[in-house]
This record gives C-alpha cells, sequence and structure tokens, in this order.
C-alpha cells in the first residue's frame, strides 16, 4: 500500500543508503499530517524542510515551532503573485510581512514558490525585480539547485511521475523517470548498479497525501484523482494556447 506512513519509513530507509539526498515538504494543508511525518524523521535521525503557506501561520504556529524544535528546517511556501493577482509590488510587500509573521515563530532563511495551479501566475517570477537575498533568503531549492546533478522525485499527483498532472511542480531531468510508486525508488536505491546512484535526489512531499490506511486515506485518493484531471486539462489548455 503506497502513500502510508509505513510506505514513507520504507522510503526513508533506503535514502539513508544513498550518497547525497535531501528532503522538502511542501505543507500545503493539514499542517498536523506535518508534524506526523517530522516525528518520523526524527526518531530515524533524519532533517527536512517545511515550507509552509501564510494561511496556517496564525492557526499552526505551534505545530510550525514543535517541528522546528525537532531540528527540521521551517520555510515559507509563498503564493505571493497569485494572491496578488499578478501585483509585483502589491506581492512583494505582502512576501515581506508574512515571512516576517513566520519569523516572528521560526528562523527562516529558506522559501519555495506554491505551485498555485489555478493562477496563471508564476509565484516563482517575483524574484524577477527583487532580490530575495537582502531579505535573509539563501536558498529556494527551485532556484538554486543544480539539476543537472540532482534527480528531482516529487510526489505531486500522488505518484512520482507525476508531469502530466503537475502545472509548476516539475524540472528539466538528468535522468529519465521511470518511477510511478515509492517502491520504485526505493527498489533504485537498493540496487547499486542503478543509475539513481550517479545523482544527488532532491525529495519533495505533500504530507497531506502520507497517512494510514482508512477513510482518510481513501478520501485523499479520490481527491487528488479528480485533482489530476482537471490539471490535464489545464495542462492541455496551455500547451495549445
Amino acid at each position: 500500500m503506497d502513500f502510508t506512513l509505513e510506505k514513507y519509513k520504507e522510503l526513508l530507509t533506503a535514502l539513508k543508503k544513498h550518497n547525497h539526498f535531501s528532503i522538502k515538504h511542501d505543507v500545503d494543508k493539514r499542517p498536523l499530517c506535518s508534524l506526523r511525518i517530522a516525528e518520523i524523521e526524527n526518531s530515524m535521525g533524519i532533517q527536512s524542510t517545511y515550507y509552509f503557506r501564510s494561511k496556517d501561520f496564525t492557526s499552526h504556529a505551534d505545530t510550525i515551532r514543535k517541528i522546528g524544535s525537532m531540528g527540521h528546517a521551517i520555510g515559507y511556501h509563498y503564493e505571493n503573485l497569485a494572491t496578488c493577482h499578478g501585483d509585483m509590488t502589491a506581492a512583494y510587500d505582502d512576501f515581506c510581512r508574512n515571512l516576517e509573521r513566520l519569523r516572528e515563530i521560526s528562523p527562516v532563511t529558506t522559501a519555495c514558490a506554491h505551485g498555485s495551479p489555478l493562477s496563471k501566475w508564476n509565484n516563482q517570477d517575483i524574484w524577477n525585480q527583487h532580490d530575495r537575498h537582502i531579505l535573509g533568503i539563501n536558498f529556494d531549492p527551485m532556484l538554486d539547485t543544480d539539476f543537472s546533478r540532482t534527480l528531482y522525485l516529487t510526489d505531486t499527483g500522488r505518484r512520482w511521475d507525476g508531469q502530466a498532472v503537475s502545472i509548476r511542480d516539475k524540472v528539466e531531468q538528468p535522468l529519465s523517470n521511470s518511477f510511478h510508486t515509492t517502491d520504485d525508488i526505493i527498489h533504485a536505491i537498493n540496487d547499486i548498479n542503478h543509475p539513481i546512484h550517479h545523482y544527488s535526489l532532491l525529495i519533495n512531499t505533500h504530507p497531506q497525501r502520507w497517512m494510514p490506511f482508512g477513510p482518510s486515506w481513501l478520501t485523499e485518493a479520490l481527491l487528488q484523482s479528480l485533482k489530476n484531471s482537471i490539471k490535464r486539462l489545464i495542462n492541455f489548455h496551455h500547451s495549445h494556447d
């Protein structure tokens, strides 16, 4: 059974056999799911980065603090151009305000854009006119990673080969992505001759997808299937504009 907490533990066990990997989590919803993932990682001696949206800074401040207290990094999952409807000045001001709000909860030196798939605005474009470094944002994994040497594996679409159902969460890869399930990644890492060992790995998850099997797991699977259908239509529309 994929996308369970037990399967995530199996993935972490395999990753520890890889020479170089990092993990980031896009906390799009259900921040309490992130706390469970953080606790699992902490118990296995693994530290990762959790990117939170501004809508959760107040209501889930305690969750953010608990995750940070385990040694995990806290980052800002920004979506300012989308929420400000493309107004670059308003988006930058909004970014600065929200960053300070998050820094009242935890130290923050990293940020990563939310895909905002229903918006025509790419949130990363805010940096076309502004310098994030002067704000103390030293690292954006999607802008500062050398993807010629790094494989980016994301569970977008509740699958690991979800390029067709991803609007923005995708990059040019140095190795063709043949991983569909979590077991595919685990088996590749366990094979010392697999090309996956020639690259660093950047693993991206959405923690709300990972939970014990049951009604919530089934609901998440059904909702994701519906969202994937919508995203396919959006991608089809974009490719024919």
